[in-house]
């Protein structure tokens, strides 16, 4: 490790180049992205513009066909051809992933999934981990559901958990696949909340979702993909009020008025 490592005003996240296809289909074509460590970065476009593949590359559940992805202060890892596990399993040490349907196991305890990974993965004794999981548990409100099975809880409960599972790993990124996607509009409100704390308290969070209210609230940063590509990014305020490209303002009007 070195000092430029340590250096604060670097970014926790680089990525460049990042190049995946599926087929004939170039889903990401050479995108390149950065996040400072405590910003929130919301990734936004249409459906089959190469977000949640790119989300999905910063974890190793996908991997790109070419480019780079750093997460300080490891070593950049180089996709080309003969990139395997040890890359995944690389990026899998600094980010964890909060996904849209859960995956909780449901024959388990909140307590038990949340202890899962720590105690399975990192080899953390059992008694730490899950004193760590009921601190985190009782910080987004579910203490009392310590010992309720997955089927005993809402969905935004239950999404909760996952939240808490990810931060359970102790990880530097954190990822989010739709995080609202699948709740009931009322039950969306305590998700954004969760997730407003953690940025509050300098979580780094890269997050993919259709909703744009959730957008506007949540991020640091908004960043408009459109065909694999990067078409712009900027603050919220920006982005949503005075975009500067064609592709963003058609995107938004028809997304934010539909009707008219």
């Amino acid at each position: 490790m070195s000092l430029d490592d340590l250096d604060p005003t670097l970014p926790l996240l680089t990525a460049s180049g990042i190049t995946k296809r599926f087929g004939d289909n170039e889903v990401l074509r050479g995108v390149n992205l950065e996040v400072q460590r405590g910003e929130v970065v919301v990734l936004i476009g249409p459906s089959g513009s190469g977000k949640t593949t790119l989300l999905r590359s910063l974890n190793g559940l996908e991997v790109p066909d070419e480019g780079t992805i750093e997460i300080r202060p490891d070593a950049p890892i180089v996709f080309d051809v003969g990139v395997g596990q040890s890359a995944r399993d690389a990026l899998r040490d600094r980010s964890a992933m909060v996904f849209q349907q859960h995956n909780l196991f449901p024959q388990m305890t909140v307590l038990q999934n949340v202890v899962e990974g720590p105690v399975r993965v990192q080899r953390v004794p059992r008694a730490e981990a899950e004193a760590q999981a009921r601190e985190l548990l009782e910080r987004v409100g579910l203490a009392e559901k310590a010992q309720a099975r997955p089927f005993e809880l809402s969905g935004g409960q239950q999404q909760r958990v996952g939240i808490v599972r990810a931060l359970a790993l102790r990880r530097d990124l954190l990822l989010f696949d739709e995080p609202t996607s699948a709740l009931d509009p009322e039950l969306v409100g305590e998700v954004l909340k969760v997730i407003a704390e953690l940025a509050a308290q300098g979580w780094t969070m890269v997050i993919v979702t259709h909703e744009l209210a959730f957008a506007r609230q949540a991020a640091d940063r908004v960043v408009f993909l459109d065909g694999g590509v990067i078409v712009e990014e900027g603050t919220p305020e920006q982005i949503f009020t005075r975009p500067t490209q064609e592709r963003t303002r058609k995107f938004l009007d028809r997304i934010l008025r539909p009707l008219d």
